[in-house]
């Protein structure tokens, strides 16, 4: 069951990971149609005014359209053959979904308690077609359902007479006809989810800095096992705590934000749901400070390395697992102690009244908050960064303490002429590799090391990724080498649960995944 949630939160991630650019793009539009920032050029009559307006209307094409771009991608990580073809299955059937919906609140909307008009709470438009408004929960409801009529029958054998309906076609017909009870069945039960999600949703807003902390200290200690995803994204792109999610509603009201005087968590309180990027930046520099000053002497220089571009892509871009994995495996305490230090963190922000849309990395945090609010709201931004850099010190302490304290063998602290890497025949390939001068960083070379370290591809079942794990469920577990097998071949390391293995490669992994499959 474990493998199977690790397997659907590692699918989620897949339109996740468009949102970033999508994010930036919103942010740098608003910024350029702002008055205050470019003074009359942003005047609606000017040209500049027009070209930002096209650039801006394209970059909210992802935040308008959530459920659409979820139906579409879930099927490339969950569905077991012919991806493709199921995320064609997975459009046609959401939208037959929705126009059933569409009928049966059309005739009989009374008798499910539902005032069938637009504008109404609940009620929205998905490509056209009005219907329930059931946000990325439909989306992925109505996915899960044809991938998995599709990884069932899509190789179903029709007598040949019937051969033009096989693979797609038979998934097709069999999924719209399961549809129409699921419409009736949606219509009955989810109205009633809707009132009980806007409970939660003033439950949730209510509770102030404990929930804030609670959210941010489930967010980070569920990252090793990958059902992180399962607590930010109803918070993020779903209605949980605001119409829409917090990452639309945020870029919907950026200039409404920017030209008010008042304090943004007077604007904006849902907002202290969306600052766990702040350990990201600021955490992942106390970690590597900390982690650096506890190195052997000798080692500085190596750890440094490592450290650096770890910590830049944290605070850059705000991916942390290169760096956390740095010392997850050896001590995992510490990151139980990461996991506290960023809920404390999220609370004091939101305490002294700095919230935003702070779920990335530096170049996300720019382009979203501080450029198009900082002339309004600069004195917010100000404080976020003495609250950081207090952390940073209280991160480097803490960390310090405890790896001195209870000598955890973190990078830099090997025993003396213990070596810290072995070598491996994927380490020649990549030797005589360079030597020919081929690229250092060859995909094909570590797939073929990580499949060597799993067991060899009879043993593969199943092959997945997220944002930067390779996440492969094996069929005799004895075969699959330790974690130190696949740092020496270039990971960061390997989660090895059972039958279920995360290979943690960092934001290449779509490039080795792609060799991966093809030496199966």
């Amino acid at each position: 069951m474990m493998e199977k949630v690790q397997r659907f939160g590692g699918a989620m991630f897949t339109p996740v990971l468009l949102f970033a650019f999508a994010g930036i793009m919103v942010g740098i539009s608003s910024v350029c149609k702002n008055t205050d920032i470019v003074g009359a050029l942003a005047n609606e009559t000017t040209l500049w005014f027009k070209i930002w307006s096209v650039v801006e209307s394209g970059s909210w094409t992802i935040f308008k359209n959530m459920p659409l771009v979820f139906v579409v991608a879930l099927p490339i990580g969950l569905a077991k053959k012919q991806n493709a073809r199921a995320c064609l299955e997975a459009l046609v059937i959401f939208l037959t979904f929705n126009y059933f919906l569409n009928q049966i609140f059309t005739f009989w909307g009374d008798s499910f308690g539902v005032v069938f008009e637009s504008g109404r709470t609940g009620i929205t438009t998905v490509a056209g077609i009005q219907t329930l408004d059931m946000g990325m929960i439909g989306a992925i409801l109505i996915s899960s359902i044809v991938v998995y009529i599709h990884n069932r029958f899509f190789d179903t054998e029709l007598p040949e007479f019937l051969g033009i309906f096989k693979g797609s076609t038979f998934v097709y017909m069999i999924c719209f006809f399961v549809m129409i009870p699921v419409a009736f069945l949606v219509a009955l039960i989810w109205p009633k989810v809707q009132m009980g999600i806007s409970s939660m949703q003033n439950f949730i807003a209510g509770s102030g800095t404990a929930g804030v902390g609670i959210y941010a200290f489930l967010n980070r200690i569920l990252i090793p096992t990958g059902l992180h995803h399962f607590v930010y994204s109803p918070f993020q792109f779903d209605n949980l705590v605001v119409d829409g999610g917090i990452a639309s509603y945020w870029m919907q009201h950026l200039n409404e934000f920017a030209n008010s005087t008042k304090s943004l968590k007077e604007l904006f309180p849902q907002g202290g749901f969306a600052l766990y990027g702040m350990e990201k930046m600021f955490g992942s520099i106390g970690i590597a400070l900390a982690i650096y000053s506890t190195a052997r002497k000798e080692n500085r220089k190596k750890v440094a390395g490592l450290l650096i571009p770890a910590t830049l892509t944290a605070v850059l871009c705000g991916v942390t697992e290169p760096l956390e994995f740095t010392f997850l495996f050896e001590a995992p305490v510490l990151f139980l102690v990461h996991s506290i230090l960023s809920a404390l963190l999220d609370m004091t922000c939101y305490i002294f009244g700095v919230v935003g849309y702070f779920v990335g990395g530096g170049i996300e945090f720019a382009a979203s908050n501080w450029i198009p609010l900082g002339a309004s709201h600069g004195i917010t931004y100000v404080i976020q960064f003495i609250i950081g850099f207090v952390f940073i010190g209280i991160y480097v302490v803490v960390f310090r303490f405890l790896i001195l304290k209870f000598n955890f063998r973190t990078p830099g602290r090997e025993e003396q002429g213990e070596e810290t890497k072995l070598f491996t025949k994927a380490d020649y390939k990549e030797k005589k590799a360079a030597e020919k001068g081929s690229s250092s960083d060859d995909y094909t070379t570590k797939a073929q090391a990580f499949l060597d370290a799993l067991g060899g591809k009879d043993n593969i079942s199943e092959v997945n990724n997220c944002a930067t794990r390779l996440r492969v469920s094996v069929k005799d577990e004895s075969l699959v080498q330790d974690p130190q097998a696949f740092k020496s071949a270039g990971a960061h390391g390997a989660v090895i649960n059972g039958t279920s293995i995360q290979i943690i490669i960092g934001l290449k992994v779509v490039r080795v995944r792609e060799e991966f499959e093809k030496l199966l």
